[in-house]
């Protein structure tokens, strides 16, 4: 059973309906209204930003998730070949010195602290520094 439709009027200036009538065949709609109701429907997706795959093409909406989701799984690789890396320079420094417990905490708490403050942007230049004015 079709959806009743409701009459609405609507004014707009002379040229306007020209678009419409050229239009209304490159969009595969049957008629003027549907091709109306079709605009409308897309303006308001856009305007409200909310369903951004009402007004994209479904090509560019694939694309931009693929690219993403691609960027996602780069980085998540780069992470764990990071840490397989800084565990291995972890055990070579661990194997090589003998480093108290206690300093180990306080080093820890230290370098978090660090973190925190700098946002993660930190240079050995800086950790060199932190070593002369005392570990």
């Amino acid at each position: 059973m079709p959806r009743e439709k409701i009459k609405f009027t609507l004014r707009m200036f002379p040229e306007t309906p020209q678009p419409v009538k050229d239009m209304c065949p490159q969009d595969n709609c049957q008629t003027q209204n549907e091709f109306i109701e079709t605009v409308i429907r897309f303006y308001a997706g856009y305007v409200s930003g909310q369903n951004a795959c009402g007004f994209l093409p479904a090509a560019l909406t694939a694309a931009l998730r693929s690219t993403v989701h691609d960027s996602g799984n780069r980085v998540c690789r780069s992470l764990f070949k990071l840490a397989v890396e800084l565990d291995m320079v972890m055990n070579v420094l661990a194997a090589g010195m003998e480093i108290p417990q206690l300093d180990l905490d306080h080093l820890q708490g230290r370098c978090g602290r660090d973190i925190k403050s700098t946002n993660g942007s930190v240079s050995l230049k800086d950790a060199a520094d932190g070593q002369k004015g005392g570990a």
